[in-house]
């Protein structure tokens, strides 16, 4: 009986031991961040010496000034009169809520150094596997419920106003329920540095199945689940723990129904966007179940096979090419 018992803990010690692997050392320098303020200083500008105000702000961000004026407002670059008329209206604007969430978004981020340290201790991780890749200054700007996310050449602009917190009022109109769940502060780190993987490591297969399609997502998933590993999956992923739980309890019927279906190598548009596009639910599965199930069964694929394959790297994962050899290593069988 004690044979028995003393197998059973080394048993348990080496599954213990696989599913821990550990990526990273422990005493990674965090990466220095620059986040730029763009959006205090536009709240500076005062209909009154609206001018003056611009030019400054052409003179302070001659970068970010022209993207934020062409892309984000829509306006002519070269048109000064213009911008003079139309950026006090866009900020001071009460009909659609401008005005009152450009004050909010300046309480809610008078302090960012949370925001800062997530980000140096996540793109310190991404640097250790990545040098080569450029960390990227991050601008936080007002986009007028417009963007959330915009890449600036290299650098990364965050919408602020786009991550008030789920209940706030006025996202009602402009965002669908299940599009709400990820408008906090809190998420603007896993954010950007999900786009920045997506961007930095970009789809390369030359197959346009399902079964490549959510299994390069969910790679990326597995590698931003070990930059943030002390988050819950279900942050990293943009869950509730409820939606969560629900993909864990059906894992089984999930994948059986995908089989049963030959899903994994269907290449219909209509098939992929339902199972790896955002949406409140994932209509070839279940109106009960969450949005991106493809991405969560590719991403739950990629630590199986992680698991089963100690000696492969995160870069080896995250580049190989052959996505059946993935799902036949991973030994994946809900």
């Amino acid at each position: 009986m004690k044979k028995l018992t003393v197998i059973f803990l080394l048993l348990s010690l080496l599954v213990s031991c696989q599913t821990k692997r550990q990526y990273f050392p422990k005493d990674l320098e965090p990466q220095q961040i620059d986040l730029v303020r763009f959006d205090c200083a536009l709240l500076n500008v005062d209909s009154v010496s609206a001018l003056q105000d611009i030019r400054i702000l052409y003179e302070q961000f001659p970068d970010f000034m022209p993207f934020f004026v062409e892309d984000i407002l829509g306006l002519p670059v070269v048109d000064t009169a213009c911008l003079v008329r139309q950026l006090p209206a866009f900020l001071n604007d009460t009909l659609y809520g401008f005005a009152q969430t450009n004050r909010l978004e300046q309480t809610v981020f008078a302090d960012t150094k949370d925001i800062e340290h997530d980000l140096g201790n996540a793109f310190a991780r991404v640097h250790f596997l990545y040098p080569e890749l450029p960390v990227p200054t991050v601008y936080l700007f007002i986009s007028g419920f417009n963007s959330s996310l915009v890449f600036v050449d290299d650098d990364i602009a965050v919408g602020a106003d786009m991550y008030l917190g789920s209940d706030y009022e006025f996202y009602n109109r402009v965002v669908y329920e299940y599009q709400k769940l990820t408008m906090r502060k809190e998420c603007i780190p896993v954010d950007v540095v999900s786009a920045f993987l997506f961007r930095h490591l970009p789809y390369t297969s030359t197959k346009s199945r399902l079964l490549d399609n959510m299994l390069y997502r969910g790679k990326i998933m597995y590698l931003l689940a070990q930059i943030f590993s002390d988050l819950p999956s279900y942050e990293v992923m943009g869950y509730t723990k409820e939606q969560w739980d629900w993909c864990v309890r059906n894992e089984r019927a999930i994948w059986h129904l995908m089989m049963d279906k030959r899903d994994l190598f269907k290449t219909e548009s209509l098939v992929l966007t339902s199972y790896l596009n955002d949406g409140p639910f994932t209509s070839e599965i279940s109106q009960d179940s969450p949005g991106r199930l493809g991405t969560w069964v590719g991403w739950r694929i990629a630590e199986s096979f992680m698991q089963h394959n100690q000696q492969v790297t995160l870069q080896e994962l995250v580049s190989e090419p052959d996505a059946e050899r993935i799902l036949r290593d991973s030994y994946y069988k809900p």
